[in-house]
């Protein structure tokens, strides 16, 4: 989706989501050049951010915390394994891989998390260690088929907004409009 577009999409819906941000902020951290109407399209966001017409929806207001439990199993047998062996895992292959095969464990506040953490423990424990050992040894036979995959980034909610002011700030000054023909 091109930085017009989602401009255009959250004017007229009045909020950016999380995977319109993220769109903008891939876009401006892999463009080298911006056209003008991208410029005017991140200026026409910026002042709608400003001044209120856009908000920017939160990120989440609920965990899953089998999410934690994964990965703490993970990054513990990780670490046993990369002690006692030349071998470099990823952590972060490893827990999507178990997460998918594992059941979400929401909760929206920190006693509804303590109960589902407790319940996990109680029922889920085994089963969380065998997906992350089946994770491990589908990491460790895995080919490198693309080295040049890009992990995914974090981005907060004024991260896109920084990087855009930055952007600005950078191209701007050297900006002048070429004549149309």
């Amino acid at each position: 989706m091109s930085i017009e577009r989602i401009v255009e999409q959250a004017l007229q819906d009045g909020y950016l989501t999380p995977a319109m941000e993220a769109e903008v902020g891939r876009i401006c951290n892999t463009a080298s050049e911006l056209s003008i109407e991208e410029y005017m399209a991140l200026d026409r966001l910026m002042g709608a951010l400003l001044t209120g017409e856009v908000v920017v929806l939160p990120r989440k207001q609920f965990i899953n915390v089998m999410e934690e439990l994964v990965l703490s199993e993970a990054i513990a047998r990780v670490a046993e394994i990369e002690a006692t062996s030349d071998r470099t895992l990823d952590v972060g292959d490893i827990a999507a891989y178990a997460l998918n095969r594992l059941p979400p464990l929401y909760a929206t506040t920190e006693e509804g998390a303590n109960f589902q953490r407790s319940r996990a423990k109680e029922q889920l424990q085994e089963l969380i260690a065998q997906q992350v050992n089946e994770a491990i040894s589908r990491n460790i036979d895995q080919p490198d088929f693309f080295p040049e995959r890009q992990v995914l980034g974090k981005s907060s909610g004024n991260e896109v907004l920084s990087q855009v002011s930055q952007l600005l700030e950078t191209y701007a000054q050297n900006f002048e409009p070429k004549p149309r023909r």
